[in-house]
């Protein structure tokens, strides 16, 4: 055997060892190290608006190279969070107070920045949370215009005024949230009865606050049926709802290359962003992905 031919596997072993450490030095935006080898699960609510932010979270990531498995519209908080404690999902859109509130119902952080600064430090061993964007989802009490002018209300505290029985009415769980009756009653001193709605402050719940089945619901400021519909979301003045950014709750599993591509959405979503893309759902009736597509090409982020 020659020289030359005890070289040769050498000389191939260096090669591929240049050709790897050139990968390992590219941008973090520009594509996966050792995650492309994984496949990462994207979760999303079962809320229209909930998922269109998952599906942009989904793209971004494909479009740098990520394999991406979708799980959406799988429940509300108290179904799907297990699941992401136990692993079974890696990425998922979620809002500041709300999610706070989960892990930690006695929290008196109100404003943004305290919200997202004790999320930070009480989310479990095994997930984070990415950086928040300036979109904002937040539940507010909404009334029909009528109800509103009958009455005079124009915040939660002017409830008491009303001498008739309320009903509220939203997803099954808010009744045993911190922002349910009993957040109500302990807040403002507003006692309500309650009936479930189950779709997340959508047609079925604006159609029963018209037609005086209930006379409050728990809508997201950012449904556009709020304008469309002359809604009134009536304001909080004790502070009743945290301030509810979105943002993204990530497994470890999430390298520091997604990461950086998911922040660069965060940081390009605000809340008239948010607006107008459920604007494009509930009114225009596209898909989530033809959504999802047309805004991160609108924002150079595909």
């Amino acid at each position: 055997m020659t020289r030359r031919t005890l070289m040769a596997p050498v000389l191939a072993l260096i090669v591929a060892m240049g050709a790897l450490a050139g990968c390992s030095s590219q941008n973090p935006l520009s594509g996966p190290t050792t995650s492309a080898l994984t496949t990462i699960v994207v979760g999303s609510q079962d809320y229209y608006s909930n998922e269109i932010i998952a599906e942009i979270y989904a793209q971004a990531l494909e479009g740098a190279g990520y394999t991406v498995d979708r799980q959406f519209r799988i429940g509300q908080r108290e179904v799907y969070l297990p699941e992401i404690e136990a692993g079974g999902i890696d990425l998922f859109p979620e809002y500041t107070g709300p999610l706070l509130q989960y892990w930690e119902p006695d929290t008196t952080a109100r404003l943004g920045d305290d919200v997202y600064a004790e999320l930070s430090r009480v989310v479990p061993a095994g997930l984070h949370v990415l950086d928040q964007a300036a979109a904002t989802d937040q539940d507010s009490y909404v009334v029909t215009r009528d109800f509103a002018d009958q009455w005079g209300l124009t915040t939660i505290a002017d409830l008491a005024k009303v001498t008739t029985p309320m009903v509220m009415g939203a997803n099954s769980e808010a009744e045993n949230r911190p922002n349910g009756p009993t957040g109500l009653l302990d807040t403002y001193g507003v006692s309500v009865g309650f009936t479930p709605i189950e779709d997340g402050g959508g047609p079925l719940t604006v159609k029963a606050l018209q037609d005086g089945q209930i006379q409050l619901a728990i809508i997201y400021t950012a449904d556009p049926s709020i304008a469309a519909d002359d809604l009134v979301s009536l304001t909080d003045t004790k502070g009743l709802f945290l301030s509810s950014h979105v943002v993204p709750l990530a497994s470890d599993k999430i390298d520091a290359a997604a990461a950086a591509v998911i922040d660069a959405v965060s940081a390009a979503m605000s809340p008239d962003d948010l607006i107008a893309l459920n604007a494009r759902s509930v009114t225009d009736q596209l898909p989530a992905a033809t959504i999802a597509s047309d805004w991160l090409a609108a924002k150079n982020l595909s």
